[in-house]
């Protein structure tokens, strides 16, 4: 068994069920991933669930933007957790910090409570924490079981250092997962550089569109974005390589 895991953001059923087939270890499910994503529909979820062998975690965003939440988006993010534990979801993924760029530790706590069972991962919003190394702590006091993170960088691969120092702080106690700007051409690199376990990609493709009279429209039918089944299977050879 690999010591190695790869997790796709996959912003469909179908990119879900591409990242199953190219062997990732692990589904973030999201809708909207041009914008960072954000958190899919109940039935997108369910039929996920219903299609996939492999974990899966859900994206609770209610919006794209910065992670600074009021009440109503906070309510909203409790009922899609409790959604996604009654459709049978291995866990969910979400952040929230204060003003001051410190982990809302106050309106985290509630939210991982009702995961209950499911695993939490803190996602790319600990790349806007102001101090990554009292962030960390917090999210580990928080019972969460992984960091999503790009080093705070555009990119994982410019923040090795800083992610091989969170991993060598998270010690057993969490998985630091490096993400943003991952692909099979540099994962080798990116896993010595920082230590790390996991792993996250969208290994996203442009596909064309089916529509044959579609040029006027622009944007509007162009084809769909989704997580390439060759792409993901690249990245889990490389990983299982590595071993």
């Amino acid at each position: 068994m690999s010591a190695y895991r790869l997790e796709v953001a996959a912003n469909s059923v179908a990119s879900a069920c591409a990242a199953q087939a190219g062997g990732a270890d692990r589904v973030e499910l999201c809708a909207a991933l041009e914008l960072g994503g954000i958190t899919p529909s109940w039935a997108t979820i369910a039929m996920a669930r219903d299609r996939l062998r492999i974990p899966l975690y859900v994206l609770v965003r209610p919006r794209a933007g910065d992670f600074l939440y009021d009440d109503l988006e906070c309510e909203s993010m409790l009922r899609d957790v409790e959604t996604c534990a009654r459709l049978g979801c291995d866990g969910v993924v979400l952040g929230l910090l204060d003003a001051d760029g410190q982990v809302d530790v106050p309106r985290c706590r509630p939210l991982v409570a009702a995961a209950g069972g499911m695993g939490v991962t803190f996602h790319r919003a600990f790349d806007l924490a102001s101090q990554p190394e009292q962030a960390l702590e917090a999210i580990v006091d928080l019972g969460c079981e992984r960091i999503l993170t790009s080093g705070g960088a555009p990119t994982a691969l410019q923040a090795t250092a800083l992610i091989r120092a969170l991993v060598v702080q998270a010690g057993d106690r969490l998985s630091v997962m490096p993400g943003a700007g991952v692909h099979a051409g540099n994962l080798a690199e990116l896993a010595l550089a920082t230590g790390a376990s996991d792993f996250h990609a969208s290994a996203k493709r442009q596909h064309p569109s089916g529509m044959r009279i579609h040029a006027r429209l622009g944007d509007m039918a162009g084809g769909e974005i989704r997580s390439d089944e060759r792409d993901v299977r690249a990245m889990a050879t490389v990983l299982r390589q590595l071993v």
